[in-house]
This record gives C-alpha cells, sequence and structure tokens, in this order.
C-alpha cells in the first residue's frame, strides 16, 4: 500500500467517523452505533465498490482502537470500588456469562446447525454486557446517583474480565486443540501464568518506574513509557495466543494503581477516541446488509436471546445476591445488551478461522445494533416497570424477599476476621503467587532455551542451556528470600490462630513447632519446583552441572542479605500498587470548610414496626428533595452505621438521626411513618 493510499484512507475514515459524531451526539444516540453504520455505508458490500484503497489495512489500523480501549478500560478499573460491590457483581457477572456462553453454544449448534469453533465464539460474543456503551447511556442520562447504577456498572467490568479468560480459552480452542479437558486446562494454566505473572511484575516495577520519570514534569516522556509497556505486553500477549486485549487490559491496571494515573486518563483519551472510531468504523465495514437481510431470522433468534436470558440472569442473580426487587430489576434491564467486546470477539473469529461461510460476525454485529438502539429504552423503562413490580408483588413473596435480605444483611456482620485469619489467609494468597512466578520464570527460559540463537553468537547456541538453567537457578534463589519471609509471618499468624493469647505450657510449645512446620512445608515445596524443573531444564555436560551449582551456592551465600532486601521493597511495592486507589481516597484534601450543626437541629427518630418506609432505600423515598432532611446516621441492632448511602434501606426499630429544622423533621416523620 502506498504512501498516498493510506493517507487517503485514513482521511476518509476520520471524516466519516466526525460526521457520524456530530450526528449521533445530536440525536444523542451512543457514537459507537454512528461509527458502525458509517462503516457500513462506505462498505464494499453496501455498493459492490470500495470506497477505500486498502480495506485490510484499515483493519489493522481498528486493532490499535482494541488496545486503546482496553488500555482505558483497564485504568478505570478500581479494586477498593470491586470489592465494595463485589458480593453483588462478582456472582452475577459469573452466573451470566456462563449461561450466556451455554445458549449461544446451544443455539449455534442444534438451531443454526453450527460446529462447535462458531458455536463457542458466539456464546463468547453475547455474554457481556458493554461496559463503556452503558456508561455513556447512564451519564447521558444523569442516572449516576442512581443505586442499581453502581452494581450494573461493577458487573459489566467484572463480564468483562470473565470474558477475557473465556476469549483466551476459545482462541487455543479456534487455533486446533479442540474442546479437551487437556486443551482448556493447558490454555487457562498459561492464561494464569501470564495474568498473575504480568501483574505481579508489573506491581512492582511499571508504578515506581512511571513515579520516577513524573518527577520531571515531561509529559511527552510519561505516556511515551506506558504506551511501550502497553504494547509490548499486548505483543507478549499476542505471541502466546492470547488476545491483545488481554495485554492492554492488565496493562491499564498496572498504570490505575500508579501515583499517575489521572495523568494517564488525560493522556490516552485523544488517542482512545480516534482509534476507537477507526476501529468501530472497520467492524462496519465487514458488515454485509444483504447477508444481514438474509440471516434476519437468525438475528432476531439471537436478539432475543441475549434481551431475554440477560434480563433474567442478571435479576435472579442479583436477587440472590441480596438486592430489593425494583433494583434487581433495573440491572436485569441495564445489562440486557451487548457491545464492543462483541465485535472484539466477532473480529477474532474471522481473524482466526477465515471463516467465510458461517455468518456468525454478521449476526453478532446485527445483534449488538439492535440491544444497543434498545439499551436506553430500556433502562428508562426499568424505572416504572420496578415499581409496578413492587407494587404488585404478593405481600408473602415481598416478606420473604425481606426476610432473605435481613438474613444475609446478618451474615455479613457477623461474618468478620480476625487479623490474624486475614494474615494466614494473605500469607497463602502470596506464597502461592510466588509459585506460579516461579513456573513463570522456568516457562520464559525454557521458550527462550528452544529458540535458535545461532545467529547472534555460534558459542551462546552450543551453551544456551547452561546460561538459561543458571538464570532460571539464580532467579529461584532469589524468590527463596521472598518464600522465607512469608512463610515465618504465616506461620505467626497461624500459631496465634491455633494457639490463642493465652501463655499455657501447651501454648508455649505448640507456636514453635507450627511456625517449623510453615518454614519447613514452604521451602520444601520450594525445592520441590526446583528439582521438578531442572530435570527438564539442565545442561548435558557434567562440567556444566558442577559449574551451575557451585554459582547457585555462591549467589545464595553472598547474594542473601541483597534477596532479603529486595522481597521486602517488592512486597512493599505490591502492597502499595493493590490499594492505591484506597490510599489516594484518603488521601484527598479535606474540605477547608466547617460547619457547626446546632443542637436543636439534630434530632433522633425510631423506625416503627408498622413504617410505610420498612424495605425501602433513601433513594427510593427520595428524602432529600422530599422533605429537605439530611440522614446522617443509622443505629441498627446496637451496630452504628455512619455516612449511609442512598441504597440505604430502612429496617423496623432503626435508630435514624437525621439533620434539618422543624418543618423538615416533621415531613420525615410523616414520610418514615414515626408518631413520636
Amino acid at each position: 500500500m502506498t504512501e498516498g493510499a493510506f493517507f487517503q484512507d485514513l482521511a476518509l475514515l476520520m471524516a466519516v467517523a466526525g460526521l457520524a459524531s456530530v450526528l449521533f451526539s445530536r440525536l444523542k444516540w451512543p457514537k459507537a452505533l454512528g461509527y458502525i453504520l458509517a462503516g457500513v455505508l462506505i462498505s464494499r458490500h453496501t455498493w459492490g465498490v470500495s470506497f477505500l484503497s486498502d480495506e485490510s489495512s484499515v483493519q489493522t489500523i481498528g486493532q490499535l482502537g482494541v488496545v486503546f480501549l482496553m488500555f482505558a478500560m483497564g485504568l478505570g478499573f478500581s479494586p477498593s470500588q470491586m470489592k465494595k460491590v463485589g458480593r453483588v457483581t462478582f456472582p452475577t457477572a459469573l452466573w451470566d456469562t456462563f449461561v450466556m456462553v451455554w445458549l449461544g453454544y446451544t443455539v449455534g449448534r442444534n438451531f443454526f446447525g453450527w460446529g462447535v469453533v462458531p458455536s463457542l465464539f458466539l456464546g463468547a460474543a453475547i455474554c457481556d454486557s458493554a461496559t463503556t456503551l452503558l456508561a455513556k447511556i447512564i451519564g447521558e442520562m444523569r442516572w449516576g446517583d442512581r443505586p442499581f447504577v453502581k452494581y450494573v456498572l461493577g458487573t459489566s467490568v467484572c463480564e468483562d474480565i470473565v470474558t477475557v479468560v473465556i476469549l483466551a480459552v476459545i482462541t487455543g480452542v479456534a487455533t486446533g486443540q479442540g474442546v479437551s479437558l487437556g486443551a482448556v486446562t493447558l490454555s487457562l494454566g498459561g492464561l494464569l501464568m501470564f495474568f498473575l505473572g504480568t501483574l505481579v511484575f508489573g506491581f512492582v516495577l511499571i508504578p515506581r518506574l512511571l513515579k520516577s520519570i513524573a518527577k520531571f514534569g515531561d509529559d511527552e516522556t510519561l505516556i511515551l513509557t506506558v504506551l511501550g509497556c502497553c504494547f509490548f505486553v499486548s505483543y507478549i500477549a499476542y505471541v502466546f495466543n492470547f488476545s491483545l486485549a488481554l495485554g492492554a487490559f492488565l496493562v491499564g491496571v498496572i498504570g490505575a494503581s500508579s501515583d499517575v494515573h489521572h495523568r494517564l486518563v488525560r493522556f490516552v483519551e485523544p488517542l482512545k477516541s480516534m482509534f476507537a472510531a477507526v476501529f468501530f468504523v472497520s467492524i462496519g465495514l465487514l458488515v454485509d446488509p444483504a447477508q444481514c437481510v438474509q440471516n434476519l431470522p437468525a438475528i432476531l433468534v439471537v436478539t432475543l436471546v441475549v434481551v431475554v436470558g440477560k434480563f433474567l440472569n442478571c435479576t435472579a442473580a442479583a436477587l440472590v445476591a441480596g438486592q430489593d426487587l425494583k433494583s434487581a430489576v433495573q440491572m436485569g434491564f441495564g445489562l440486557a445488551q451487548i457491545g464492543e467486546f462483541a465485535f472484539l470477539v466477532a473480529m477474532l473469529y474471522v481473524s482466526l478461522t477465515d471463516d467465510a461461510a458461517t455468518p456468525m460476525y454478521q449476526i453478532v454485529v446485527a445483534v449488538s445494533i439492535l440491544t444497543t438502539l434498545l439499551n436506553p429504552l430500556m433502562i428508562r423503562l426499568s424505572d416504572p416497570v420496578g415499581d409496578w413490580l413492587e407494587r404488585v408483588c404478593p405481600r408473602k413473596v415481598a416478606a420473604a424477599l425481606e426476610g432473605y435480605r435481613a438474613l444475609q444483611s446478618r451474615l455479613k456482620d457477623n461474618a468478620g476476621v480476625s487479623p490474624e485469619m486475614k494474615a494466614v489467609r494473605f500469607g497463602l494468597v502470596y506464597l502461592a503467587i510466588i509459585g506460579v512466578l516461579d513456573f513463570v520464570g522456568a516457562f520464559v527460559c525454557s521458550v527462550l532455551d528452544a529458540h535458535d540463537w545461532s545467529q547472534l553468537s555460534t558459542f551462546f547456541e552450543a551453551h544456551k542451556t547452561f546460561f538459561f538453567s543458571l538464570a532460571f537457578n539464580i532467579f529461584m534463589v532469589a524468590m527463596l528470600a521472598s518464600v522465607v519471609r512469608a512463610a515465618r509471618r504465616t506461620g505467626e499468624a497461624l500459631a496465634a490462630v491455633l494457639t490463642g493469647a493465652g501463655d499455657a505450657p501447651w501454648q508455649q510449645a505448640l507456636r514453635p513447632v507450627v511456625r517449623m512446620f510453615s518454614l519447613v512445608a514452604a521451602i520444601g515445596l520450594w525445592f520441590f519446583q526446583l528439582t521438578m524443573v531442572n530435570v527438564n531444564l539442565h545442561p548435558e555436560e557434567i562440567w556444566a552441572r558442577w559449574a551451575l551449582l557451585v554459582l547457585m551456592v555462591a549467589a545464595g551465600g553472598f547474594g542473601w542479605r541483597f534477596f532479603l532486601k529486595n522481597a521486602r521493597v517488592a512486597e512493599i511495592r505490591l502492597r502499595d500498587a493493590m490499594t492505591a486507589d484506597e490510599r489516594r481516597d484518603k488521601n484527598l484534601p479535606a474540605n477547608p470548610l466547617t460547619l457547626t450543626v446546632p443542637a436543636d437541629s439534630v434530632h433522633q427518630l425510631t423506625i416503627p414496626e408498622v413504617s410505610p418506609a420498612i424495605g425501602l432505600s433513601i433513594a427510593q423515598l427520595n428524602i432529600r428533595a422530599k422533605t429537605g432532611a439530611n440522614i446522617i446516621r443509622v443505629t441498627r441492632n446496637g451496630r452504628l452505621y455512619r455516612n449511609t448511602g442512598p441504597d440505604w434501606v430502612f429496617r423496623a426499630d432503626d435508630i435514624v438521626v437525621a439533620y434539618g429544622e422543624g418543618p423538615q423533621i416533621a415531613a420525615l416523620k410523616d414520610l418514615l411513618g414515626v408518631t413520636a
């Protein structure tokens, strides 16, 4: 492709994307839908002739949109926020994705007569709700403060993560390994090593690197550094037959843990907007209107499966997770659509299989467009439909749901874990991560050992096994320092859990035994890993084996303090990266204004058993708008809850502390049914 032809195509793409953006902004519709329709309008499938010089190069440019979309999505990932809503979002996302994959596979196999691979890709394409489109629609509707929104967006983000895993598995299946337990296990094992290896090494190294670069105040160097990391990890994912999206998303998550997170978001936004527009236009270029009309029954069937299936899945899972009926219904309505990930899955299927006979791509894109059009309407309908269902719900069913939610709340309140047990759990997880990283090191050294290095150096090629085996063994010695540190702390915590806080003779005798057992067990597992890898990765020459042993012992003897120091630093950096957003929230500047509340403006109210507010949230009652009063805190069963949010649901005997003037408190009493 000539330089002039490339810029001609890029100019045409940017022009039609700009026109679509202006038009759909005025119509207040999602811009991504406009980009896709613009691609359809300039496609060779529509007119019989292409307006572009080389459509294949456009598809390549569109992959940059995938990278930037997923990188930006990773930058928006907040572990602390996900933890707050995780008890609802994670179960809902897991249930919805796996049921939808099964439904898509069943429809493809039994209704359309497709093979295993296209049916699996159809299931993967319809299992994930569109996070970007959903967030944009909710923002344009100004519904961001509704109680159900955080659960909808959190569930959608969780589905993105689960779909990345599913995508990695079915990519291995599509490359010819078949649907077998061994192939799936191998794909998941490789995915786990890549996932944890990237996150752990990234959390330890990249935030520190970005912080150091940010001190220079050079924005250009900062953005080039993080994008270099992004494309490097994406390329590694591509080499190992994982999705480019996975590598970009992981680097985005790592970037979100850095202190320069907000600067990265600001820098990446223009790049994401540009290349994401090209990506969506490139999707439209592959749409064949004639095939869509020909496959209209299949498109309508899959659309019905998506809307009804995801609505029922998410509503039922939200109810089981403890949401009230209206919020559960609103979650079901909001998540009953598919979007950008479906396009990604469809394009991946086309690129991997080159299957022109199966109309899977055309069906998925058409279903995405239809559900995207329906989604704003469904979200608006969720409010009146939720209210109507709560009114017509039988009293016994409503009472059963409220009793179930109360039981869940009590279980949650009583599910506290002691600090010692938390330390044991963290230690075990940390040791497991170290074990996975050891396998990552072994895998990398094995792959490098299998490579032909003769063009670089014939001497290195002749002795490459010695060098890579030496690198792996020194890496294992360095990781032993982390194993010893983690095992000691875990042993201390485990001894405290098993023996308690007393000083009886049996307790004093058992504690050192538990500590020693933890240390010996951890070192034993480390030695087993070392032996198992060295059986397969070792030089054949006797002198090389002895030299390897001597160098390994020397590295352990002379470098032990260095390894211990770096193990401590790496653990601190890992903890800091995993709690970065929590620390940012705590370090926000305090409000310089102080407010003194008059004592006669603070009132304490007790919710009676006959209150009409029981089972309703602060947002549902619309307390602020209807009364003007503010809820400060609530005491329930002797436990104080401060800063209750809009999703707080009232129960009988709740002691409510509210702030307001006399008429406002009187209106609040009427609303809550408080007579005294």
